[in-house]
Order: structure tokens, then C-alpha cells, then sequence
């Protein structure tokens, strides 16, 4: 897949409309947001308008639709809305919405892509983070199920519906790959659908109270009533619609190849939540970078430290002031091993202390007010080599800080090599204006 910059939307945008499920009025509100700002729901109606990130762990159970709450807040059936920010590349933005319940408006993504595409859209300089699978991931319960495989390009997208003797329905299966042509053109129309039969149910569980042979396609004994199909397999190509929706919720482009047959919003929220966790476990090993990473041109950017003298190649994860993940490969072509015991070469220790002092600086000099500022180590203390380091071997560097005041830090510092300690120390620094 390729890489590509963040984007948001070149104004707002705002639709009015009945919910499908509660049957209330509201409006919603397309705000342009900065990077690095993901796609926030803020619910105006209510005190505080408070925010609710688009997140896979933010997501409530409800039923026949997707739900995201965060504290008493909470937005539901966003699934349309949401296909359309994804398929369409609109990463950071807000969602001002003065109700529960999104607009169903047609029953289909194609209001909400029409107007964005209306707003326009803006590259943003920050890259979106691209998710490239690298094994499968699959859920299953009962007859439903959806896997992801690696794809060698984009994300592609099949889906299988069977209802065995529902007129209208039967056995439809649709695939694409994601482009934004082919969203506009093969999903973003199709329209939501229930079976006659189970209108009644729904309204008794307080569903459906928006929906009407309008904006939902209702089908009988004899077919669709009072409507006409936009295409023969419109509803599988809507459950397709939905599963966008809720891949979503990942939070970033995904890379390969999504396979559903018979899946709901409730198994596709499991497969999400699995690709997030093997996500999540990558990041831990440095295999892809976090969200809150930095590459080598930007630890550069911190760091007055140039080569050979430079022991961090890649930060992979940072929390505030308060902690960083770093990694350093050990290789044989490094200086230190030409003099250092080259008969059996060993990193040595003061270079592995050094490693993790440079990630401490890392941490400590990200604040505003220590711009153009160095870290001088003053003291160490506590310093305890457990295994030898030697080349081939992949240093993970952990630095958490003690304590931080104006002109001073205290940090705490391990390094691991395959889960193994190798050294640890804690570390005193001088923040000096360079």
C-alpha cells in the first residue's frame, strides 16, 4: 500500500436527518481538524461537549448497528458515516453531532461521501499510519465468519450473504478492492435492509423507529416493497458497506485481504479488535512504529549525538514525559568492536549505558521548555550487567522517568535483549542550555 500524508477537510460540512433507530431529528456537523486528531465524536447536546475518540476500545454493544461511548456519552449507528471517512481518506476530523444517533438519511454511505467530497479535502504534513497484516487473523461464531490474510497491495474486501429461501436475497457474495471509485460507485449506494418478518420484532426491541420503505430496504414473501434495488445484490453489497465502517475503527489504513460470510457489526468488532492487538504486539517489538514513534530523522532532530557516537536507531513508543521505548541493532561494523576483545566481541557496558542515557535525553528534551537544551548525565547509580551483548543482537531500551524539575531529571533505565536483561541503571542529567 502506499504510504500517503494524513488529510482532513478543506471546510465543514453539516446533513440533518432522522436517526434509523430512535426516529430523532438531529443534525450532524463535519469540523476539519488537525493532524494527528483522528475522528472525534462531540456530542454539542450535552454538558461539556464531550468527546468520543472513534476507537475499537471505545465501542459499546448494541444491537444492529455500531456504537462508541466513552464516560455517559455515547453515539450510535456511525457505520455509514464512518465508511465514508475511510474510503474516502478523511483521517482527522470532528464530528459535532447534537444527538444520540447518527442521520440514516437514504440508508446508504452515499449522502455522507457526496458531502464530503463537496467540503474538499486537505493534505495535512503528518504521515497516516499504514497497518500491514502479516498473518491471518479470523473470528468465527456459529455460521458467521471473517478472516484477514496478507495482501501484497491495498485492502480487499469480499463478502458472502446467504438467506436460503428469502426472495431477494439467497446466496449473494461481492468483492472489490478498496479505491475510492469503486466505493462511490459499488457500496457507498447501497441501502440498509431487514426482512418484513422481522420489522415487528425490531420496533418491539425499540429499533427501526426511523426506518420506512424509503430508506430501508424491506423485503417480503414477494421481494422489496415499495422501493427497487439500486443493484441485484444490493444488501450483501451493504453488509460490505458495513464491514468498512467498522474497519474503521482501527484507526489506520489496513493492508490485505478481508474475507466475511455472514459476519455482523459484532463479528466484525472482533476481528478489529484482533488486528489491533497484533498491531499492538508488533509495535511492542519494533517490527512497525507507534503512533507516537520516531524515526531516525527525528530522533536527530532531539539528539545533538552524530555518528559513531549515536546508540538509539528508532524510538517506538513514548508516553508524555513519563516513558520511552527505544531499540539499538548491534552490529559488528560499529567502531568499538575493531578494538573491544575483536576475538570475541562484546558491546561494552559503558556503551550500553550510553544507549539508554541517549534515550533518557530523548525523553526528557521533548518537552517545550527544554528546546535547545542537552541532557548531561551527572550521576549514575545502581548500574548491574546481567548477559553479554554481542553482534546480531537487538538492544530494547526502556527509560522511565523518577523525577523532572527545571533544570534536572532523574530516569530509571533497563536494557533487554529477547526479553532477557542485559543492564540497568539510574541515571541523574543536567539540562544545559547548549
Amino acid at each position: 500500500m502506499t504510504l500517503r500524508n494524513q488529510r482532513t477537510l478543506k471546510s465543514a460540512v453539516s446533513v440533518r436527518g432522522i436517526g434509523l433507530h430512535s426516529g430523532v431529528e438531529c443534525s450532524v456537523t463535519l469540523r476539519p481538524a488537525e493532524a494527528g486528531n483522528g475522528i472525534v465524536f462531540v456530542r454539542t447536546d450535552l454538558l461539556g461537549r464531550p468527546r468520543i475518540p472513534l476507537r475499537i476500545e471505545n465501542v459499546v454493544q448494541r444491537e444492529r448497528r455500531t456504537a462508541i461511548a466513552l464516560g455517559d456519552a455515547d453515539v450510535h449507528t456511525v457505520e455509514h458515516l464512518t465508511a465514508s471517512l475511510y474510503a474516502l481518506g478523511v483521517d482527522n476530523v470532528d464530528v459535532e453531532i447534537d444527538g444520540a444517533e447518527v442521520p440514516g438519511l437514504d440508508g446508504s454511505s452515499l449522502p455522507y461521501a457526496e458531502v464530503i467530497r463537496g467540503a474538499g479535502r486537505l493534505e495535512q504534513k503528518a504521515p497516516r499510519k499504514c497497518f500491514t497484516l502479516d498473518q491471518p487473523v479470523a473470528v468465527q461464531d456459529g455460521e458467521a465468519s471473517i478472516a484477514a490474510y496478507p495482501a501484497a497491495e491495498g485492502l480487499n474486501l469480499s463478502y458472502t450473504l446467504h438467506y436460503p429461501g428469502v426472495v431477494g436475497l439467497g446466496t449473494q457474495c461481492v468483492a472489490l478492492a478498496l479505491k475510492e471509485e469503486t466505493f462511490l460507485s459499488e457500496v457507498a449506494p447501497a441501502r440498509t435492509f431487514c426482512l418484513e418478518a422481522e420489522a415487528k420484532a425490531l420496533q418491539e426491541m425499540g429499533l427501526g423507529k426511523g426506518a420506512n420503505t424509503r430508506n430501508t430496504l424491506v423485503l417480503g414473501p414477494d421481494g422489496v416493497k415499495e422501493n427497487t434495488l439500486r443493484f441485484p445484490d444490493e444488501p450483501a453489497r451493504h453488509k460490505l458497506l458495513d464491514l468498512l465502517g467498522d474497519l474503521a475503527l482501527l484507526g489506520c489504513d489496513l493492508q490485505g485481504r478481508v474475507v466475511a460470510t455472514r459476519s455482523g457489526h459484532s463479528e466484525n468488532q472482533d476481528l478489529v479488535k484482533k488486528l489491533a492487538a497484533r498491531q499492538r504486539e508488533l509495535e511492542a517489538r519494533g517490527v512497525i512504529q507507534n503512533d507516537t514513534g520516531l524515526d531516525i530523522r527525528e530522533i536527530l532532530k532531539i539528539l545533538p549525538h552524530r555518528y559513531p557516537f549515536l546508540f538509539v536507531d528508532r524510538v517506538i513508543e513514548l508516553e508524555g514525559w513519563q516513558r520511552a521505548v527505544g531499540l539499538k541493532s548491534v552490529s559488528f561494523n560499529e567502531p568499538h568492536f575493531q578494538g573491544h576483545w575483536p576475538g570475541q566481541p562484546i558491546m561494552p557496558g559503558v556503551l550500553q549505558i550510553e544507549a539508554l542515557a541517549q534515550l533518557a535525553g530523548v525523553l526528557l528534551l521533548r518537552r517545550l521548555q527544554n528546546t535547545g537544551r542537552v541532557a548531561v548525565m551527572v550521576a549514575i547509580d545502581h548500574v548491574k550487567f546481567r548477559r553479554p551483548v554481542v553482534p546480531g543482537d537487538q538492544l530494547r531500551l526502556e527509560c522511565e522517568t523518577v523525577s523532572l524539575r527545571d533544570r534536572s531529571g532523574k530516569v530509571e533505565g533497563r536494557a533487554t535483549v529477547n526479553g532477557e536483561l542485559s543492564c540497568q541503571a539510574v541515571m541523574k542529567f543536567m539540562l544545559m542550555d547548549a
